[in-house]
């Protein structure tokens, strides 16, 4: 028995997990009911580390009850008893609970206080520390932590072998990338935008280690100048990845508009309590052709001039 805290808690229920060796220390009381008993161990065991195939206890009262061994028969878990005759059945949990003596007497000396109120770093300190038996810490073999942190760097070094740092010269000529955006929203669908580039564009400075200031013309002095290396490519002849300064209208972010040229088809788009009228648009993008989906009413209100002959539309047709 402990002493009494101000909780009245006056004993600690120990479990240990004998593939992993970790443990749990749980303040308890010595009349608590088996009702109480039953919830700590579904929080702390089956919730955390699943249903155990076997479980060993000693001949505590509460643990040779009716309903203790009812609860384990309904969980499916094989339950045995521990006796004098056979303490290596239960030896690690004695093992354990020396550790347990030894490191809450300590925290006890060192810090004064309440035992409740050192129990958790116990419970971490035990964790933590190394066992001879299985190699690793307790939370090492339980978490997999080593070899999560293997396959992570595994998986990095294939990706560095392809890997190359984008780098440029001071008078490098550039393509700054620009994203299309479209007035309305496609039915449906929010996806990414293609992203296209203009320019080429001369280098003038290198700001810190991953950003570049460019030499922009009058139409984009809005823009500023600074650009990150992701947003650089090295300067192509490539006539399908440029776009022509002259012919687009870029605002500060980098966005340029695309505009809905004609009507391709019509169709009705059937939910469940109502139908959408909805229109297959073709853009002009500079990348070349691009149909896409979008409302009919939504369409009709921002370019009627595709509608010549239609009325306007409510927002919804049930």
């Amino acid at each position: 028995m402990l002493p009494k805290t101000a909780t009245g808690q006056d004993m600690i229920w120990v479990i240990v997990d004998r593939l992993t060796k970790s443990a749990h220390f749980l303040p308890m009381r010595e009349d608590d009911t088996l009702e109480k008993l039953t919830r700590q161990y579904l929080k702390e065991v089956d919730s955390k580390h699943g249903v155990p195939v076997l479980i060993i206890c000693d001949r505590n009262g509460k643990c040779t009850s009716h309903f203790w061994k009812s609860l384990n028969k309904a969980l499916g878990n094989q339950l045995d008893m521990s006796t004098a005759y056979h303490p290596e059945t239960d030896g690690q949990s004695e093992r354990t609970i020396k550790r347990l003596e030894d490191m809450l007497r300590a925290c006890v000396l060192n810090f004064g206080k309440g035992w409740d109120r050192h129990l958790p770093l116990v419970e971490f300190l035990y964790n933590k520390s190394y066992h001879t038996s299985i190699k690793a810490a307790p939370f090492e073999a339980l978490y997999g932590r080593n070899r999560i942190q293997a396959a992570r760097d595994r998986q990095k070094s294939y990706a560095d072998v392809r890997r190359k740092p984008l780098e440029f010269q001071v008078g490098d000529k550039v393509m700054l990338k620009v994203s299309p955006w479209k007035v309305v929203i496609r039915f449906g669908k929010r996806g990414k935008p293609n992203p296209c580039y203009i320019g080429p564009f001369k280098i003038i400075a290198k700001v810190g280690t991953v950003a570049y200031r460019l030499e922009l013309p009058e139409q984009l002095s809005r823009v500023h100048s600074t650009f990150h290396v992701l947003n650089l490519k090295k300067c192509m002849a490539d006539e399908n990845l440029v776009i022509p300064l002259d012919e687009i209208q870029v605002d500060d972010k980098l966005n340029f508009i695309e505009e809905p040229i004609e009507i391709m088809d019509r169709e009705v788009k059937r939910l469940k309590q109502s139908h959408i009228p909805i229109v297959k648009v073709r853009w002009n993008p500079r990348r070349g052709p691009e149909f896409t989906w979008e409302r009919k009413d939504q369409m009709q209100k921002k370019y009627p001039y595709l509608f010549p002959n239609s009325a306007p539309v409510a927002d919804t047709m049930s």
